[in-house]
């Protein structure tokens, strides 16, 4: 569907936020910011911060509750906060224990709350402060994700969920860290959409599935899955679905380490994506059980509902966090981990777990029938040949009944598919005029301000890591200027896994930064044209981080394309090339 109750796209987000805090006394918000956080943080128990784009109600805003975060940041629909919001966060949970950032892996959330809780260790420099990154897909393959890892799905609210119950109890902040990376690493998710979600404000596209195709692995940011398949009935899609998470012999996708010998315990969250009726979601929620139940999965915890939705995409996605066994020794048992589970919590968006019933004990235990109603008048023998009555025969009765089923099943639904497609132009003149390090960080200042998403956070740290690069400079020639890139770029390293060749703007970045390095800042222009040669040759290359990563390389490749951020680097050497002219 492509029609959506708003006033304005460019309001929804705020005035979303601000219906969450007005029906929900404990909760407040900045409006400047987008932030939701507690009115009262606890002084002496650590404090758990999160957020990325919105679009995936109830989180992470909905998620901050007694137990639960204490506060989130809401970045425009399907883009991470800027660092302004990921420090105004932290700012509002200032305690005497510290605060755990916890995060779905996607770049542009990492580095953006990396460069924020960097910029705080400046300015609180004895404040303790851990950030997690969770993730828990199965969709992406181990070779196609080495260098980015597994994207974070609805399972990140389970690691919520621990760490904040621990913190409940006043750990400290390395215990709450070590609790989200522990149930962290025996998370996986599985998704299936039966189309992709319309964005509020965007134009309306073609059907991206047929009627009757469905999508394993499709990403809640309409990310291409594992294949494409007609649509079966429930239990065989739920089949394949669980078996890309508890599949050990599939070497691409095994992440958790089932032992299918009878004794493997789960907690299961069947979440709906946000298109689905909960008619459907009950029925999901029943297969799903049952194809564990057959395959020897005991299921221990289990809730049903919406937790990390895509906007309106009609699917769902699969959670299974495995429990840990006392023999294997680890660092929390899975009594521990259900503990911390079962500890009370209160947010708007969560729904406690609840123990799981076989499904012979889920029925009515008196099964006698109600009492069949008879004809309380003068019976009167009938048969086919009756002059009062024509009584057809049992076998035509019965034929009728069959035909009238199978007409039914055979009417199908209509299905309305939607695609999205996001164009942002962002433009920033800002400069501190006469000094150098000024003029970087008045600029790293207006990208964190106007810029969200991963380029802006790459921008942004590298900006910011220029400027420190100077520190020591007593001059801004061009030997100080390589020393200060080779610097940014280091930094930059600490905060992507991304290195050249990998289909993104770090091939030109680093050729870039290389080459003056090694001409000692006397070749400008020869950087450039070094640059632009990588640029160029990202057309050939498999992409191995960034959202491209997740996409079909086959598709890329067809396109002959360069990739968009190392070609953006170009342009952006290519003017200051053609206006400062280092190498004249």
């Amino acid at each position: 569907m492509d029609k959506h109750i708003i006033n304005t796209a460019r309001t929804i987000v705020p005035q979303s936020l601000l219906g969450l805090t007005q029906t929900q006394p404990t909760l407040q918000l900045d409006e400047e910011y987008r932030v939701v956080s507690l009115r009262d943080v606890p002084p002496r128990k650590v404090a758990l911060i999160s957020g990325g784009g919105s679009g995936h109600e109830p989180a992470h805003a909905g998620m901050v509750g007694k137990g639960l975060l204490s506060a989130a940041a809401a970045g425009n629909v399907f883009a991470s906060p800027n660092v302004g919001q990921v420090r105004r966060a932290l700012d509002l949970v200032v305690n005497e224990k510290g605060t755990l950032i916890v995060l779905m892996r996607y770049t542009g959330d990492v580095l953006l709350f990396g460069l924020a809780k960097e910029q705080h260790a400046v300015t609180h420099p004895s404040y303790p402060i851990e950030l997690v990154m969770i993730g828990d897909d199965v969709a992406v393959p181990r070779s196609q994700g080495a260098l980015v890892g597994r994207r974070g799905l609805a399972g990140t609210i389970l690691a919520y969920k621990c760490a904040a119950a621990a913190a409940a109890e006043g750990r400290e902040v390395g215990e709450c860290r070590d609790v989200a990376q522990a149930v962290g690493a025996m998370l996986g998710t599985i998704g299936a959409g039966l189309n992709h979600c319309h964005v509020p404000g965007t134009a309306t596209q073609d059907n991206y599935l047929k009627g009757d195709e469905v999508e394993i692995g499709m990403g809640i940011h309409n990310e291409s899955g594992i294949s494409k398949r007609k649509l079966p009935p429930a239990r065989e899609l739920i089949t394949s679905m669980l078996s890309y998470i508890t599949n050990t012999s599939d070497t691409e996708r095994a992440f958790l380490p089932f032992k299918h010998d009878g004794q493997d315990r789960v907690v299961l969250m069947v979440n709906n994506l946000g298109g689905l009726s909960e008619l459907e979601m009950g029925l999901v929620a029943h297969e799903t059980l049952a194809v564990l139940d057959e395959q020897g999965i005991e299921v221990v915890r289990a809730n049903v509902g919406s937790f990390m939705t895509s906007c309106n995409l009609p699917g769902f996605s699969l959670t299974l966090l495995l429990l840990p066994r006392d023999e294997d020794q680890p660092i929390f048992t899975a009594e521990r981990i259900l503990e911390l589970l079962d500890a009370p919590a209160s947010a708007p968006g969560w729904k406690p777990l609840n123990r799981v019933v076989k499904e012979k004990d889920a029925y009515v235990k008196n099964q006698a029938p109600v009492e069949a109603i008879r004809n309380g008048g003068k019976k009167v023998p009938c048969t086919i040949n009756c002059s009062r009555a024509l009584v057809p025969s049992f076998e035509t009765f019965q034929s009728a009944l069959r035909s009238a089923c199978e007409s039914v099943i055979q009417a199908e639904p209509e299905i309305t598919h939607f695609d999205t497609k996001i164009i942002k132009a962002i433009e920033d003149k800002e400069m501190d005029s006469g000094d150098c390090i000024n003029s970087v960080l008045s600029i790293a200042q207006a990208i964190g301000r106007k810029m969200d998403g991963t380029s802006g956070a790459l921008y942004n740290i590298w900006s910011n890591a220029l400027a420190a690069g100077f520190a020591n400079a007593e001059t801004a020639d061009g030997s100080a200027w390589a020393r200060a890139l080779s610097h940014a770029l280091a930094t930059l390293y600490k905060y992507t896994a991304a290195r050249a060749p990998s289909r993104t703007l770090i091939d030109s970045l680093s050729t870039f930064t290389e080459h003056f390095g090694v001409s000692q800042g006397k070749d400008f222009s020869g950087a450039v044209k070094a640059a632009v040669d990588a640029a160029e040759r990202t057309r050939d290359i498999q992409a191995t981080a960034g959202r491209a990563a997740y996409v079909g390389q086959d598709a890329l490749k067809e396109a002959n394309v360069p990739d968009p951020g190392a070609w953006g680097v170009v342009k952006i050497l290519e003017g200051i090339d053609r206006v400062i002219g280092f190498s004249k």
